[in-house]
Parts: structure tokens; sequence; C-alpha cells
């Protein structure tokens, strides 16, 4: 770039990886960044929710790393195995792999427009995939920590396949309900364990096929043996990666499991009767093998091996990033719902292996971002799915940072377009495009673009007088301080992963920066009058600019881009401190509007987008290709506005309040059924659970293993009571 004089200093300028000269790998001894944000299951299009959870946080700590100059990637790709997939295949009259293939180029060219930065964006159905998870899997089993267990299952004589409790609905045995679901029946509330728990069973895809029950043997991992290596690791891990409380940890670092009922961690199958999936591997025992035969390993148990066999795809010395946990931090980025997958399962998977494995050092999850007063729902096209946010003809830029604004960290947010409207226009352009286009257009009309400032000064540090006499000198300092502070917080937000509040932090900058320009009444007046007091605000105003330049990255690339563009100078990396480093003499580019507009005249805006997302299960319905049950999942959305429907919103709020009475009738209903016996089963149930972990915490004095014997005697008692009640009820 032509006429730049930009302070030159080690490590000033940010590293930018160039990937013809090979993969980003870690360097020994040095603090080195490995991300990953939770694999986007491959036949659900992501909503803006999906997207500010996992992918999008992940991507702004990833550009935040990257600005720090340490060796960080940042990997992905979509989860492409299991039951959803193999029956939406059927559905589809497609291979599974087909349909794996048109969705992962539809996730693709959302991120992409997104833009994020993945330093490997891939996929699970691949050879590196199987080939390691097979090993996680012969590593476990060769260090005992499976065993075999039978039940029975629901299987479909037609499409001949087992079926998942998703696929299964039939006749509560309880209340009747004939649409009761494979797990729980929506009418009484009762669950079950098992959807051969249900009367009339039959298969959800295809009401005519016939169901019958089967026995079948599945390879369960040894949680329970692995939870006092799991617990060990996770004292530690949560300390030194200073871990929030989330869905699965406590503050005090206890697993909060509903199911354990003080019992701890429980076996859990691993291996699934189907076809697509990673082939479970044979071990050498002739008789287990036989019984695994034909099946395939569980998709929550092969997605976070996802992670390294994607690394596999981008570098064959994968391993220099995922076993290397002297050297290497790992960071994953995801909802709450996936929580217990990545503090539970997987490392206990990693740990079961006895392999130098990186493990888990901070977890960063999410609430749920709802949308305007509902959920986001595919099925009836309500909300902005990722294919969708281009259609407002609003930049990504704008899209990134009004979601990060609303990331839900602590509790649910909400998408609201009125919010979505007044954070472009109050807050990007009123505050940030203001700043950066007032001062570049000012030093462009002024001094013909260039910076002005003492002729020969070396910029740096700024060192401020320790009692500033003049008002001028005091307006500095104070500009200074402020900065500095705010810096700090910045930093220190980013590196906890409190994205929200490093955002706001980083608007405070730049709101910091409008005051010190009014504080200084920058004008003409200021030049006529005070030449050398007007070219230091501006020195400082430029500066300022170049610092916000690095705090926007992660969250605004783009705009990034632009402030570059005006300031002609390269990417910067992210200081500790103020200093001048865009140094007079060095030439401005052209002024740029960084954001526009958005015009709402009388909320107009705001009401036609609420309408064309508004959806309904009428425009459901006009979707192409259908998913099971008519749901359009990855089909070309209509707009509203080509489908004629009556009073969507109040149909909409109307069909919310029924299903929302139905199920507080149904727990009344289930809670009215239950036999004094029940009750009382349950109350001790309860109490015992609550005894146990208390004399486990140290809380109560007694002895655990009698406790929870006695917690066991109480459950076989209800099992038996209920099973009784049930046969007496079929009977009768």
């Amino acid at each position: 770039m032509s006429g730049q004089n930009i302070r030159q200093a080690d490590g000033l300028l940010m590293n930018i990886h160039d990937p013809s000269k090979g993969p980003v790998l870690p360097k020994d001894g040095e603090r080195n960044v490995l991300i990953t944000s939770a694999l986007p299951y491959v036949n659900n299009v992501p909503h803006l929710g999906n997207i500010i959870g996992s992918t999008l946080s992940a991507d702004v700590f990833a550009r935040y790393s990257r600005t720090l100059n340490v060796p960080t990637l940042y990997v992905c790709g979509t989860d492409e195995y299991g039951t959803a997939t193999e029956t939406k295949a059927l559905e589809e009259g497609v291979s599974p792999l087909e349909l794996c293939t048109k969705f992962h180029l539809l996730h693709t060219e959302i991120y992409k427009w997104f833009e994020l930065s993945f330093d490997k964006w891939g996929r699970t159905s691949t050879p590196e995939h199987t080939k390691i998870t097979q090993q996680v899997y012969l590593d476990l089993h060769k260090n005992g920590f499976f065993k075999l267990e039978t039940a029975d299952q629901t299987y479909c004589e037609d499409d001949k396949l087992f079926l998942a409790d998703r696929f299964v609905e039939g006749t509560c045995p309880q209340c009747g309900y004939d649409d009761a679901r494979g797990d729980q029946c929506d009418k009484c509330g009762l669950t079950y364990s098992s959807p051969t728990e249900l009367k009339n069973p039959r298969c959800k895809r295809n009401k005519t096929h016939k169901v019958s029950v089967r026995p079948s043997t599945h390879a369960c991992m040894r949680l329970d043996l692995l939870q006092p290596k799991l617990e060990d690791w996770m004292q530690k891990a949560r300390v030194k990666g200073k871990w929030g409380s989330n869905a699965v940890i406590t503050d005090k670092g206890e697993i909060v499991e509903p199911r354990m009922l003080g019992e701890g961690l429980r076996p859990s199958a691993v291996t699934r009767d189907l076809k697509w999936g990673v082939e479970v591997p044979k071990t050498g025992n002739e008789e287990e093998d036989k019984a695994l035969e034909g099946k395939v390993i569980y998709v929550w148990f092969d997605a976070p091996v996802g992670y390294p066999s994607i690394t596999a795809t981008y570098t064959d010395q994968w391993e220099k990033w995922w076993k290397n946990p002297d050297n290497v931090e790992l960071y994953q980025f995801m909802g709450k719902d996936n929580v217990y997958f990545h503090t539970v399962l997987f490392p206990s998977m990693l740990i079961g292996t006895g392999q130098p494995w990186t493990m888990l050092h901070d977890i960063s999850s999410t609430q749920y971002l709802n949308y305007e007063d509902t959920k986001f729902s595919k099925s009836r096209n309500i909300g902005v799915f990722g294919n969708n946010a281009r259609e407002t003809g609003q930049p990504p830029s704008v899209w990134r940072y009004y979601l990060l604004s609303q990331r839900p960290e602590s509790s649910d947010s909400s998408f609201l377009w009125s919010s979505f409207i007044a954070a472009n226009n109050n807050e990007l352009l009123a505050n940030l495009g203001n700043f950066v286009n007032r001062v570049v257009k000012f030093v462009n009309a002024k001094y013909d673009s260039v910076v002005p400032g003492p002729e020969g000064f070396a910029g740096g540090d700024v060192t401020l007088e320790a009692n500033p006499s003049t008002p001028a000198a005091q307006l500095d300092a104070a500009f200074v301080n402020d900065i500095n502070s705010r810096l700090t917080e910045f930093r220190s937000s980013m590196d906890e992963t409190k994205l929200r509040n490093g955002l706001t932090v980083a608007m405070s900058l730049s709101a910091r920066g409008n005051q010190y320009l009014q504080d200084n009444s920058l004008d003409n007046a200021l030049l006529a009058n005070q030449p050398e007091r007007c070219a230091q605000v501006l020195l400082n105003a430029i500066n300022l600019i170049y610092l916000l330049s690095v705090t926007f990255h992660p969250f605004m690339p783009s705009t990034t881009e632009g402030i570059l563009r005006q300031l002609n100078a390269p990417a910067r990396s992210l200081p500790t401190a103020f200093c001048i480093d865009i140094l007079p003499g060095h030439k401005l580019g052209k002024a740029e509007y960084l954001f526009k507009k958005i015009e709402n005249l009388n909320g107009a805006q705001e009401k036609a987008w609420q309408k064309q997302f508004g959806g309904d299960s009428v425009v459901a319905d006009k979707v192409e290709p259908a998913g099971p049950g008519g749901h359009p999942e990855g089909g070309k959305v209509p707009n509203v506005k080509d489908v004629k429907v009556d009073n969507k919103k109040a149909a909409h709020l109307a069909k919310q309040a029924e299903i929302a009475k139905i199920k507080r009738a149904a727990a009344k209903e289930a809670e009215k059924n239950k036999t004094p016996e029940e009750k009382e089963l349950e109350s001790k149930i309860e109490s015992q659970g609550k005894l146990v972990a208390m004399i486990k915490k140290g809380v109560q004095e007694g002895n655990a293993d009698e406790e929870l014997a006695k917690a066991k005697e109480y459950k076989n008692e209800l099992a038996e009571l209920r099973k009784k009640l049930k046969a007496a009820n079929i009977s009768g």
C-alpha cells in the first residue's frame, strides 16, 4: 500500500496464515488454541439460534485468538450418521450419502455467507472418521470398558429395520391415548423406557407397516467404571479452565444427571441397529463379534470423534493438535443441550482409551434464542433460518452484530425485528459508523487525507503527565485512561468467552471516541484557531479507529475490512494498551459508509419482515422436497406473501395455547391416576436419592452403599407395582 507511515514493531501486525504454506500447527512451548463448535446435524437447516449457539460463537473466539497471534485451529463439519438421516433418505428415495451431500452443501453456503472462518469445514462420512472412531472403540474395549446387554426393541417388518423411539407411536397403556410417542404420552404425561411398552405400536413413517418386537444385543460403555477417573479430571479441568456452571456441571463441579438418583453414571449403549454409520469393528472375541455383526456405532459416540477426524482430513499431523495436552488448549462451543456429551460422554471416551488426548480446557454453552413471541419452527416456517438471512438485504456484519448482542449466555433471549432495526440504526450507524466516518471525512477534506501531527514523531505507547495542568492534557489523560480500562475489560471478557460483554465493551470504545471528539469540539473553528490541538485530537482519533478495527474483527470481519480500507492500513494485532501506530504523514483512503440506515417509517419494515418470516402450517405444506411428516427441512422456503394465509399469528397463538392447555391437563391427569402406593414409593426414592447424595458430599453421616441399596429396592418395588397395575389395566 502506498503512502503508509505505520510504526514498525515486532508483533504489531496480525499474523495471517497463508494456506499455501501448509496447515496451521501448534508450536511447542507456546500457547496454542484448538476450537470446535458442535457439529450441526446434516439434515437440519440451522436457524439463528443454532448459529449463535455454536458456529458463530466459536468463529468469534477463533478470530479473537488470531488477533493475539496465537496459533489457532478452528474445525467443524456436518454430523452425518444416525437414525434420522437413514430414515430421511428412505423418505426421499435417495441414498444416505446423497442426502448428506445435498445438505452438506447447503450448510456450507450458509456458513460461508455468515463469514465463518473455519480452518477446516468437513463432514463425518469419511474414511478418516471411520478409522479414528473404530480405534477409539477398540481402545476402550481393550481396556475393559464395554459390556453386552440384550433388550427388546420395536422392529418394522416392512422396512426391515429397528425403530428408534421418535419413529414409533401407538396407544398409551395408561390413558388409552392413540397418538402416544415412543418415549412419552403427550396426553397423560407417562414416560416409557422403551416404545415396546406402547399398545399396538406402529411405524410413524408409514402407519400401514407391521411393527413387531425383537430382542437386540448392544455394546454398553461402562460409564460407571469410568466415573471416578472422569470426576478426577473434571475437578482439575474446571478450575484450570475457569468453567462456570452449566446444564450438566454445578458450580461445585458435581455432575447433574436427572436419571442418576444418587447411583452415579450408568452403562450406556453405544451401538445401534442401522446400516448408515461407522461399522462396529471386530474385537477378536468371536461371540461378541457375532452378536454385534451388522450394527453401527451410536451417532453420539462417533459425532465428537468428528473433531479429530475432520482435523485429520486437514492435516496428517492431526495428532499434534489432538494428542498434545501440554501445549494445546481445547475450547468447545455449543448449545446447552449438547453439554452432557462434551463434559461427560466424550471426555469419558478419551480417558478410557488411555491415550494422551488433548482434553477440554473450556466449554462455552448458550441457552436458547427464541423468535419474537415463540420458538423457531422449520415445520411451520417460523423464524429466520440460515438460508433466509440474505433475503432481507442486510449484510452479514449486521446479522453477526445483532445475534452476538443477543447471545443467550446466562438465560434465554429473543430475536426481535424491532431491536434488529434499532441495533443497526441506533448502535452501528449512530455510534461506530458515525465516529469512523466523521474522522476520516475530516482528514480527507481538511488535510488532503494525510494524518496530521508533528513531523518525525515515533509514536508508540502514550506517556501521560502525572498531574496534567491544561484542559487539553486533562482531556487526553482521561481519554487514554478510559480506553486502557475498557481494553483490559475487553480482553478479560473475551478470554473468558463472555462474547456478548466483549461486544458491548467494543461498542463503548467507539462511544468513547465520539465523546472525545465532542469534548474537544472538533470542527473548522478548532482547525483554524488551534491547529496543533486539532492535529493531536485527530491523531488520537485515527489510532483509536485502528484499535477498533481489531476489537471489532472477531464480531464483524467485513466491517473491519472497510475500516482498514479507509485507514489504508494492514490488519493489526490486539494491543494491551492504547498506542500511536498510524503516524503523522500517513495517507488515509477515502471515507466510506460502514452501515446504511434501515428505513422503518411507522414500523413498515418491521411488520413486513414479521409477515415474511411469521410462517404457518399452510406455508410448510407448500415446501418441496418435504421431509418426514411434511416438514420442509432444507427445501426452498417461500415468502409468506406468495401463499394466501388468513390470521396466521392468531391461529398460531391459539394453537400454542391449546398445546399448553393439553400438557397441563395431561400432567394433572397423570398425577391424579397414580395410586397412593406409587406416590409413596416415588417419595421414598426421591428422599433416598437425596440422602445418598448428601452422604457422598460429606454433608450427612451414613453408609452410602447401604442407602443406595435401599434406593434400588424402592425402585424395583415401584417397577413391579407398575407392571401389576399395567397388567390389571389391560385385562380390565
